[in-house]
């Protein structure tokens, strides 16, 4: 692996110039940029390490990982710059404009060098080259999905899942899955330990599946809480801070141990025997971060290896949702990855200021088809929501994996024939037409 960046290129730009930076993974900036313009730089350390490439600083430069791409701006070809291995490295890439030409180096690993007659023909290049050397088998439409996230949060219960499992019925809603987010469980790193609060699981999923729908649940099996049981039982399993969340502070697990390994194989198989078939894998960044591993492994493979033996534990069947997910080392191990940060959150995070998932949404839509089935995040419905219109055009332009997060009942008129419009023609998993480059 290089440890010093060596210039790999440099491409003549007119005034126009613009480059497309891949971003770290799912809730890292990803969008085409002036070329004398900058990547957008967190406020805070844990900002860094949980939306950006952990131990890898931001230089004063747009700045890539794994995918750069030049477009001059004025007819000439784009050049692209493409890691050579992404299942082994990916290496960190900067353009800097000096006056007439954009200068690009890369650190960290191998690139290939592609070019392209315009910046959307190039990334559509790029995503055929990524699949080809991750040898990405065929990809699978996504099934229509319900979740409870966007409306219950951590406070969701078996019962309300109940009420909007009639509710889907009475409605006549063309949902597939029905997916119980974050708060099923006691928290990372307690096990399968149920949460009183929420009820019966197993019973759930009896309920579910006898109302002919699939059950499809939120797991995050690659960090857990700095105090969590597992943590403070098997300190020697886990590794590195990854940020923070729900009041505590959080670590990676070392996905090269042999008993983390046989633990985490084990939990998710039996979620599988219990009738689950559809995971959604949330901050699966906390599978890559830097640091001393039980076993002498870089984070790229460490996290592939941890991605691999996650497959395979659920079975070819289980569709496997990424999110919070390093992108490159995903590929071939997901059905679908998440391509953007939330869009719709609780304490004015509604996407009402902008939709703050839209800019990496719309950048990564060249990955659709080629790399995974997009996922653009949840569509909430709710006439409280004033861009929800927005946000369904949006979703629908740009990713394939087609879900909706709202209580039914409380839906008027309009959000239930959105809802029912919006999931009603599942998207193929190949390309999608016109998408925006």
């Amino acid at each position: 692996m290089n440890a010093q960046a060596e210039e790999v290129g440099a491409v003549a730009v007119g005034p126009h110039a613009r480059v497309y930076a891949e971003g770290w993974q799912s809730w890292s900036p990803a969008t085409w940029y002036p070329a004398d313009g900058a990547v957008p730089r967190p406020d805070l350390p844990w900002q860094h390490t949980m939306r950006l490439r952990p131990g890898t600083p931001l230089a004063d430069a747009l700045q890539g990982e794994g995918v750069l791409v030049v477009d001059p701006g004025d007819g000439r070809p784009a050049h692209a710059w493409v890691a050579a291995a992404p299942t082994e490295h990916v290496p960190t890439l900067t353009a800097r404009t000096h006056g007439d030409h954009v200068v690009v180096a890369a650190r960290g690993g191998d690139v290939r060098e592609l070019t392209a007659p315009d910046g959307t023909a190039a990334l559509a290049a790029v995503g055929d080259a990524l699949a080809q050397a991750a040898a990405r088998p065929a990809l699978r439409a996504a099934p229509r999905v319900w979740c409870t996230w966007y409306r219950y949060f951590e406070a969701v219960t078996a019962d309300d899942v109940r009420d909007d499992l009639r509710a889907m019925d009475r409605l006549d809603l063309p949902v597939d899955v029905v997916q119980v987010d974050d708060g099923w469980t006691l928290g990372l790193g307690e096990e399968l330990a149920p949460n009183p609060a929420f009820g019966f699981l197993d019973r759930l999923v009896d309920d579910v599946h006898a109302a002919g729908r699939r059950v499809g649940l939120w797991v995050a099996p690659f960090l857990v809480g700095r105090d969590s049981t597992l943590a403070r039982r098997h300190p020697d399993w886990v590794m590195g801070d990854a940020g923070e969340n729900w009041g505590t502070g959080l670590v990676g697990v070392d996905l090269t141990h042999p008993d983390l390994r046989a633990h985490l194989h084990r939990w998710l198989a039996d979620l599988v025997a219990r009738g689950v078939d559809y995971l959604k894998l949330d901050f699966l960044y906390g599978g890559a971060l830097p640091g001393r591993r039980h076993e002498e492994s870089g984070e790229v493979a460490a996290y592939r290896s941890g991605l691999a033996l996650v497959r395979d534990a659920v079975g070819p069947d289980t569709y496997l949702l990424g999110c919070g997910a390093p992108l490159l080392p995903s590929i071939g191990l997901v059905d679908a990855m998440r391509v953007s940060p939330d869009t719709f959150h609780a304490g004015g995070q509604d996407g009402s200021a902008g939709l703050r998932g839209r800019l990496s949404l719309e950048g990564r839509a060249w990955q659709h088809g080629r790399l995974w089935v997009a996922d653009p995040d949840c569509v909430v419905a709710r006439p409280s929501f004033p861009l929800r219109h927005e946000w369904a055009a949006v979703a629908r332009r740009s990713g394939g994996l087609r879900s909706v997060s709202d209580r039914l009942e409380e839906l008027d008129d309009d959000g239930v024939a959105l809802v029912r419009e919006y999931l009603a023609a599942p998207v193929p998993p190949g390309p999608l037409a016109g998408s925006p480059g």
